[in-house]
């Protein structure tokens, strides 16, 4: 089997972002994911910062696209582009910080106005390892997700409890809406064909696809 590492080898590219106020601790969620490092002197994201890292899932070989947008206001309006052709967000808070779960539902609304209608989210509630200073009780993160239909993990990207876990949870679970949806596709083309109904052949490739070339 090819290096699931290998730039040049990949069966499909799936494009994600890590959202949430600034201070929760994404870059080093990324940082932690990418490289396995911790930086504890992390800035304030300016922008964004982008990372890639690659996986297998059901035997195909899946390169995330990872983005780490600026939680701070004045960014906001940049960041936000970065949200258009994503198949994936890891919606993070800060456990230490009740602020930063109050705002999720400001991130949610932004996921929806300008990500994918179908984008996977799961939601990450970071800094585990600071359990002594929580004012976030876990079954209210267990809660916001269920309500909003998301999957939910505490993690840790100091430890790097769970931080593989989550990436691991929602590349599959983009993976498999993807071949559900393309399954779902090929029923309803061969009911078509079944019937003698014409089929609609669709030239473009999904962006998902891995693409060839420079660009």
């Amino acid at each position: 089997m090819a290096d699931p590492n290998d730039d040049f080898d990949y069966d499909y590219l799936f494009k994600i972002v890590i959202i949430g106020d600034s201070g929760v601790g994404k870059s080093n969620i990324l940082l932690r994911y990418t490289k396995n490092e911790f930086n504890l002197e992390s800035k304030a994201t300016i922008g964004v910062e982008f990372a890639t890292k690659a996986i297998i899932v059901d035997n195909k070989t899946i390169k995330a696209q990872i983005w780490d947008t600026a939680g701070q206001e004045r960014f906001q309006a940049l960041t936000s582009a970065y949200f258009r052709g994503a198949t994936g967000a890891l919606l993070c808070y800060d456990i230490t910080k009740t602020s930063s779960f109050e705002h999720l539902e400001k991130w949610a609304k932004k996921l929806k106005e300008f990500a994918d209608p179908n984008i996977t989210t799961l939601l990450v509630g970071n800094k585990s390892d600071l359990a002594e200073l929580r004012t976030v009780k876990k079954e209210d993160g267990e809660a916001y997700a269920q309500q909003n239909n998301m999957a939910f993990l505490e993690i840790s990207a100091l430890d790097s409890t769970n931080v593989d876990l989550a990436f691991q949870k929602l590349i599959t679970a983009i993976y498999q809406q993807l071949s559900s949806a393309a399954f779902k596709a090929e029923e309803t083309d061969k009911k078509k064909v079944e019937k003698g109904e014409p089929v609609t052949l669709d030239p473009q490739k999904p962006v998902e696809e891995k693409k060839t070339g420079c660009c």
